[in-house]
Parts: C-alpha cells; structure tokens; sequence
C-alpha cells in the first residue's frame, strides 16, 4: 500500500506560526492550528537538521557506542548516529563523518537502506540508515558531547539478545536493524528468483 499525500487536503491547518527558541543544535515553534472538526488549537513543533544513523556490521559483529543520555540521565547503547546541524547535501558523507567522528570506522561500501522520521508527533527531523561494511580502523574525532563514549562489538546473537530482553531501547537502533533485516532478505531471494525465472524461460 502506497500513500497518496499530493491531491489530500491537512486535517490540521496552521493560522500562526512564531518561532519560541532555538541554538545550534534545534528550532522550537509554536503553532495556533485549526483542525478540520473546526477546533482551534496549538501545536509546539522542534525543527532539527538531517541526521544519520550507520548499522556498521562485519564478519557478523556489529559496532554499538555507550554514552550518557542526559535526558534520561541514563547511559544507553545504540548504533552511531548524529547529525551535524545544517542542511545535509549528501546523507553518505553525513553518515561516513558520523562512523569516524564517533568510532573511527572507514566503510568501503554503504547502502542506503531508507529513511525514519524521528519522533513526529512533536519533532521534524529526518533520519539517513546507512548499512557500512568492509570496515578498517583509523582514530575518532570526537566533538565535545561525545567526551564519555564508549565502543563496543558484539556479535549479531549479542545484539538481537540485547533486543530483546530491553538492553538496548533506543528507537532508532531497533528500526534501523528492522530495516536491514527486511533488506538482507529481500537480496537472499532475489538470486532464488532470478533461478526461478531461468527455469521457467527454458
């Protein structure tokens, strides 16, 4: 099923729209909406520049960083991901300067393998996943929030363990391996396919 957003009219509509704050990193805005039961309302909206997260797997090991997330004053463990707070030309070199800045990775190959939105109830923000293999080590470069980061590799039965019993509960983390997991299956048919066609056209 495909979405049709060209010819569809909002259920939500914006009157107004004034900007509250903002720093390097984040817009917020305040929005007076009117909704298409005819009720008039507000809708604070956190604008964020495009962002990355990069799945860098090898020889069935995956790379996690642990780092303390202030808002939840908890250290957690996902993926690398980040952004680099302006507009995103090319959502590769984002992801590969990601990879380094936070791990050291180089990736000879990255796939796009789709996009997220983050959080869009109350944020815009679009999320790059990038699959990176063929992985060699160089030094990070890491920016002064990442000062306690940590790297870790662990196998993919590691991983998908840490899934599920609740080690893991970034967002981002578990849909980018979602999407990889439905991408891995789709290039393991596609040959069994191709196979099938062969036969049939002999």
């Amino acid at each position: 099923m495909k979405l049709d957003n060209s010819g569809s009219c909002p259920s939500i509509t914006t009157l107004s729209s004034r900007e509250v704050y903002r720093n390097r990193w984040l817009r917020l805005r305040e929005d007076q909406i009117l909704r298409s039961n005819g009720k008039q309302g507000i809708y604070s909206v956190v604008d964020k520049d495009e962002c990355a997260i990069i799945l860098p797997l090898d020889q069935g090991r995956i790379w996690l960083v642990e780092q303390f997330r202030y808002t939840i004053q908890e250290r957690a463990l996902e993926l690398p991901q980040g952004g680099w707070e302006m507009e995103v030309v090319d959502p590769e070199e984002l992801a590969r300067g990601e990879l380094k800045e936070e791990t050291g990775l180089h990736a000879a190959e990255m796939t796009h393998l789709g996009f997220l939105w983050i959080a869009y109830g109350f944020a815009r923000q679009k999320q790059h996943v990038f699959l990176a293999r063929g992985l060699t080590q160089a030094e990070h470069d890491r920016d002064d929030e990442e000062h306690d980061l940590v790297i870790h590799t662990i196998s993919v039965v590691e991983f998908e363990q840490m899934l599920v019993d609740g080690v893991i509960h970034d967002a981002s983390t578990v849909a980018a391996w979602g999407l990889y997991l439905i991408w891995k299956a789709r290039q393991e048919q596609e040959p069994e396919d191709s196979e099938r066609r062969r036969y049939a056209t002999e």
